[in-house]
């Protein structure tokens, strides 16, 4: 069964994190945004990717 607490306190801290950047150094989160947009598909499957593993490994790790 799916705990929807936990759910929407992962999603709680996702939009914080995200929001984090952009509220803080607004001319650089442009920055970033713009080189993202110069990246191949490849490369940002691979990111993707990345981040996907890189959150199953945290979720084994803190359960």
């Amino acid at each position: 069964m799916i705990n929807w607490q936990s759910l929407l306190t992962a999603l709680a801290l996702l939009l914080i994190i995200e929001g984090l950047l952009p509220f803080i150094s607004p001319r650089l989160s442009k920055k970033a945004y713009e080189e993202f947009l110069t990246y191949s598909e490849k490369t940002l499957r691979l990111i993707g990717l990345a981040s996907i593993i890189a959150g199953i490994l945290l979720l084994f790790l803190t359960d």
